[in-house]
C-alpha cells in the first residue's frame, strides 16, 4: 500500500513539475521583426534574425530573450555601402557572420516599459548592455519595441572618421509568438 502511495505521491509530482514547465511562456521571433540603425551617415536595417523569448510577466528572474542576428542581411539602401559594411575593417561578415544578444537580467521599470540587460556580442567582441523595451501583448503575440544607443567603436566596427559618427541609435520592434 506504501508503495502505491509512493508512486502515486511520485506521478503526481511529475505531473506538477511538467505543468510548470509547460506553463513557461516561450515566444519565438516572427518574421515581422524590424532593427533598424541610424545616424547621420550611415543608416539601414538588417533583414534576418531568429530568436527565442522566454517572458513571464510574473517571473523575470527566469525570463530570458536570445537573438540572432546575421549582419550579412544588413542593407544600408546603397549598394556599395552595404557590400562594404561585409567587410573585416566593419562587420567582417565572412569571420564574423552574426551578432548575438543573450540577456542576463529583465527589470520592470513602470507601465509596459522593461530593461533588458544582457551580453550582446559583435564582431567577436562581448559587452553588457542595457535596452529599454515597451512590451505589449495580443493573444499568443508578445511585441518588445524600444530604441537605444550603442558605440560602433566599442565593436571594433569601423574605425574612428569625422564621415561616420560613433554613436548609432538602434530602432527594434520584435514581436514573438507563443509555442
Amino acid at each position: 500500500m506504501k508503495t502505491k502511495k509512493y508512486i502515486l505521491f511520485l506521478l503526481g509530482f511529475v505531473g506538477l513539475t511538467a505543468f510548470t514547465i509547460l506553463a513557461i511562456n516561450n515566444y519565438e521571433v516572427t518574421k515581422d521583426f524590424s532593427i533598424e540603425f541610424k545616424s547621420k551617415d550611415p543608416s539601414g536595417s538588417f533583414k534576418i534574425m531568429e530568436g527565442q523569448i522566454d517572458f513571464d510577466e510574473k517571473d523575470l528572474d527566469n525570463s530570458n530573450f536570445d537573438f540572432k542576428i546575421d549582419v550579412r542581411s544588413i542593407s544600408t539602401g546603397n549598394g556599395m555601402m552595404t557590400k562594404k559594411a561585409q567587410t573585416p575593417e566593419w562587420f567582417d561578415s565572412a569571420k564574423h557572420p552574426y551578432a548575438k544578444f543573450k540577456s542576463t537580467k529583465v527589470e520592470k521599470k513602470e507601465g509596459n516599459l522593461y530593461n533588458i540587460t544582457g551580453n550582446l556580442t559583435i564582431k567577436g567582441i562581448t559587452k553588457t548592455v542595457t535596452v529599454p523595451a515597451n512590451y505589449s501583448k495580443s493573444g499568443s503575440k508578445i511585441t518588445f519595441k524600444g530604441t537605444f544607443n550603442i558605440n560602433r567603436i566599442d565593436f571594433k566596427v569601423g574605425k574612428k572618421s569625422t564621415a561616420v559618427p560613433d554613436i548609432m541609435k538602434v530602432n527594434f520592434e520584435i514581436p514573438a509568438q507563443g509555442n
